[in-house]
């Protein structure tokens, strides 16, 4: 459901009641267009302020950390030669004894 004022990539594949095992049935739009078959597992999550939940697919959320990871390994990477001006370095490379 997209018109006019809506989030830009926010879709509504309908409704879904939870059973009273606590199940909830996705929808077949939804499973079919991400790829949801049997089998596929999904990482449930809460944010704030706690009005719903966020399932993704843990290969998804495995990927997004790996990338994360990698940005902040450049990042840690930088840091290690950083130093701020007038650190007593005149390249603005941390001395190991400074460090």
């Amino acid at each position: 459901m997209e018109g006019k004022g809506s989030w830009p990539g926010f879709r509504c594949f309908g409704s879904a009641m939870v059973g009273s095992r606590g199940q909830v049935v996705i929808p077949a739009s939804a499973r079919k267009e991400l790829g949801i078959n049997t089998g596929t597992t999904l990482l449930v999550f809460i944010g704030t302020p706690r009005i719903g939940l966020t399932l993704l697919k843990a290969d998804t959320v495995e990927r997004i950390v790996s990338k994360v990871s990698e940005q902040l390994n450049s990042v840690e990477k930088i840091l290690k030669n950083y130093a701020p001006p007038g650190a007593g370095s005149s390249r603005g490379v941390r001395d190991e004894k400074e460090a």
